[in-house]
């Protein structure tokens, strides 16, 4: 097992814009462009988005960000590095979102997430998400999953 911690970070650091890079065209490759909904390296810096960075094998390996929406908390950019997927970093990332939204007060954790995602699909499941309708401005498409925590 290695070391894992999980901090407040940057998505402009070079490690992290790097992480976001490969996330990115992950997407792209596997979505069309319509069915795309990631937040640009920028857009991730607002201030109502607190961003996490996930370090293991002395390296930031993982990122994740949590989108303050006023009633409820969005899970965005959520990726692990392939080299450090199975170590358990995802969780970590996860448990350091939901860690915070429960400190911000959110009630409930929404996201999207693309329907080849499967490892993706097993962490939310491990992490007690269920399938839910279309949210925020998301509409109803051939490869989005949604999902929903109460916290």
């Amino acid at each position: 097992m290695s070391n894992i911690t999980v901090t407040r970070g940057d998505p402009r650091a070079p490690e992290a814009t790097a992480l976001l890079q490969q996330s990115h065209a992950l997407m792209q490759e596997l979505f069309d462009p319509e069915d795309n909904h990631f937040l640009e390296i920028d857009a991730l810096c607002a201030p109502h988005i607190h961003f996490f960075v996930g370090h293991t094998f002395g390296k930031i390996m993982g990122c994740a960000a949590l989108a303050n929406m006023g009633d409820y908390g969005e899970i965005k950019s959520m990726f692990v590095d392939p080299d450090a997927r199975g170590t358990g970093l995802a969780d970590a990332l996860m448990s350091a979102l939901i860690e915070d939204a429960e400190a911000q007060g959110l009630p409930v954790l929404k996201l999207e997430t693309g329907d080849l995602l499967k490892a993706a699909h097993r962490l939310y499941a491990r992490q007690g998400f269920m399938e839910c309708e279309p949210f925020g401005d998301y509409t109803a498409n051939k490869s989005s999953i949604f999902m929903t925590k109460t916290l």
